[in-house]
């Protein structure tokens, strides 16, 4: 299935039995993941883009000066922050795949919030028509068709 040509109602239907599965067939290993993630983000409450060393290189590595979504310098919206594509909390088992994490301003990163990628895709489309594209060339096609396998 290509999901590059389906419209957004489309995807929404797909986003939308997928999700419905929540935490269906957890895993020792998926739980683990998701511990993982708390560490290499978040350590003693610190929020800061990055926590370990190996968390700072992939930022530096995966980012630069402005957020992909918006364009506005980093420093401008409060900062780098790293966002699951497709929720940590719809998808736990997904929290350390790195094709779910890009690095984003704290601002877009608030907006986006919950959203499962194709409500955050309509979103922006209704919200900030000019950011669309991005976003559209940002979705976790392989991600998603990889949901449809479990």
């Amino acid at each position: 299935m290509d999901l590059e040509t389906k419209n957004l109602q489309e995807l929404f239907r797909l986003a939308n039995k997928i999700g419905g599965k929540r935490y269906h067939k957890l895993t020792h290993e998926d739980f683990e993941k998701y511990l993982e993630y708390n560490k290499w983000r978040y350590i003693n409450g610190d929020y800061e883009c990055g926590t370990t060393e190996k968390s700072k290189q992939w930022v530096k590595d995966n980012s630069d000066w402005y957020c992909p979504i918006c364009s506005r310098n980093y420093r401008d919206c409060g900062g780098k922050t790293i966002d699951h594509k497709l929720p940590r909390s719809q998808y736990p088992w997904l929290s350390m795949e790195f094709q779910n994490l890009w690095v984003i301003c704290k601002t877009c990163n608030i907006q986006k919030g919950e959203k499962h990628w194709y409500e955050y895709e309509q979103y922006i489309l209704v919200n900030y028509p000019n950011d669309y594209p991005v976003i559209k060339s940002s979705r976790p096609t392989r991600l998603l068709s990889s949901l449809k396998k479990r």
